[in-house]
């Protein structure tokens, strides 16, 4: 008689990252006894042999692109195992909670999920145990016990990434001139303090952080280097949520691993705030700071709720210029609030802060992401443009009222999507961007200069974005596992 389940965790897509959302909560299984196979299918193939062994199959849904593959590959996992109990956890578990439930999903995780799946594989274990001389199994469709959403505190493990790709096979780190460095990945925090109103982040935490404590996370650091990371991702929504955490990890870091650089995402608002810490980060190897940018119009920006202004942007982008800091600033350029004119101020200001290189083309195309939940719903704005939501997308659907602008947010990502498969650089892809816009505001485009925006800049090969909804063809792309050479398979008996 078994006193352990069989458990597949899986992945569908975390922005090119060896998943977080995998490596801790196979920690705290396998610690108590569990043998849990870690599946990341932007990176490998399923695996039907362990799939059809499982008592227990967790799909991790950290956002919401992720959520739209797992829902196309559930009918197929269900069909190859139709006796395990099907989880979903993340972010967005809860969030499309009776969509998932349709799907046949039995038990939805959000927040701080890890003792939650402690919790749900204990209780299939006993029914198992109890079910076994009947050839029953575990209970597939036992009643949820576990909390929808947990915000407790955890004593949080350190990742086991054993069993998951290689760090060879994620996005690596592009350094103009200087080649690539494999990059690794972790978290230092989760949830947020603040209340933007378009974030996933606020339906599950609604204003709560939690911090990862330094020695956990520095473990999992260093077994990332001794596995070859040079480089270090922090997934943290808000790197400087909890500054007391954030500045003393990374003197710490830094001391125990000289030689790795990182990169961390930090709100403008805490920019500004904590301006005098940035000299810390140069110091310390930041090779550059994502943000959360979204306009630079102040009326969307305060219907977001964001906390900044473009004049703050604009003095943080100076800010970084004087300490030589790198600034990659992300988008929601196309909105209900999007006019043609406002989005050639846009590229206007990104042009004269010369910051043409740091922004992946694909951040000037992004639409609103409007899913289940989202505050954005409060706004009349909203209210009138939106359509009846959409299970399939998970999205309340909109069109601008104005037909030009959606026809530029197509011509855009066409653009993007162009660039990539053609590797223009940013620069580039930047200059046929701006023509288009300046065609569809019915204007000759003004002269552009490369020398102006020709200083390239460090960034990752897999864009961050978030709050965006993909079209079909990107979601394809991205569900699609990536070529790999020496890809590690996982056997029929690779349960650990």
């Amino acid at each position: 008689m078994s006193t352990t389940l069989k458990i597949v965790l899986i992945s569908t897509y975390e922005l090119g990252r060896q998943p977080f959302g995998l490596a801790s909560p196979a920690a705290w299984l396998r610690k108590r006894g569990h043998s849990v196979v870690c599946m990341d299918l932007a990176r490998q193939a399923l695996h039907e042999p362990a799939i059809k062994e499982a008592d227990l199959i967790a799909i991790y849904l950290p956002m919401h692109t992720a959520t739209r593959l797992a829902a196309q590959i559930l009918p197929g996992l269900r069909a190859q195992n139709s006796n395990a109990h099907f989880c979903c956890y993340g972010l967005y578990a809860p969030m499309n909670e009776a969509y998932l439930r349709s799907l046949g999903v039995a038990t939805i995780l959000g927040g701080e999920f890890e003792n939650g799946l402690v919790h749900l594989a204990e209780r299939l274990l006993q029914s198992k145990v109890s079910n076994d001389s009947n050839g029953n199994g575990v209970r597939r469709s036992a009643p949820q016990e576990e909390s929808l959403i947990s915000l407790e505190r955890l004593k949080f493990e350190v990742p086991d990434r054993s069993g998951m790709p290689a760090l060879q096979k994620y996005a690596h780190l592009i350094i103009p001139g200087d080649g690539y460095r494999i990059v690794g990945s972790t978290e230092a925090s989760r949830g947020c303090k603040h209340l933007c109103r378009h974030c996933p982040i606020v339906p599950v935490y609604n204003g709560v952080f939690r911090i990862v404590p330094r020695e956990i996370v520095l473990e999992d650091v260093h077994r990332q280097v001794s596995a070859g990371a040079q480089h270090i991702s922090f997934g943290d929504p808000d790197f400087f949520n909890g500054i007391g955490h954030a500045i003393p990890l990374v003197d710490q870091l830094h001391r125990e691993f000289p030689g790795v650089t990182y990169d961390v995402t930090i709100k403008i608002e805490h920019l500004r705030k904590y301006e005098e810490h940035l000299p810390k980060l140069k110091e310390t190897g930041c090779l550059f700071v994502i943000s959360a940018v979204e306009s630079v119009n102040d009326i969307f920006l305060t219907a977001l709720e964001k906390g900044h202004t473009r004049a703050d942007f604009l003095q943080v982008a100076a800010t970084f210029r004087n300490l030589g800091l790198t600034l990659h600033p992300t988008f929601v350029p196309f909105s209900p609030w999007t006019t043609v004119e406002n989005y050639l101020d846009l590229l206007r200001v990104l042009y004269e802060e010369q910051l043409t290189e740091n922004v992946a083309p694909i951040q000037l195309g992004i639409r609103l992401l409007i899913p289940a939940g989202s505050r954005m719903l409060e706004l009349e704005e909203i209210s009138r443009v939106i359509g009846p939501f959409d299970p399939q997308s998970l999205v309340y659907p909109w069109r601008h009222s104005e037909p030009r602008v959606d026809a530029l947010s197509e011509a855009v990502q066409e653009i993007a999507a162009a660039a990539d498969r053609d590797k223009l650089s940013r620069t580039m892809a930047f200059e046929r961007i701006w023509i288009a816009a300046h065609r569809a505001a019915g204007t000759a485009p003004p002269a552009f200069s490369h020398a102006q925006n020709a200083q390239a800049v460090p960034f990752l090969s897999e864009p961050w974005y978030c709050c965006a909804e993909p079209t079909t063809d990107q979601l394809i792309s991205i569900g699609r596992p990536k070529p790999v050479v020496n890809n590690p398979t996982v056997s029929a008996d690779s349960f650990v």
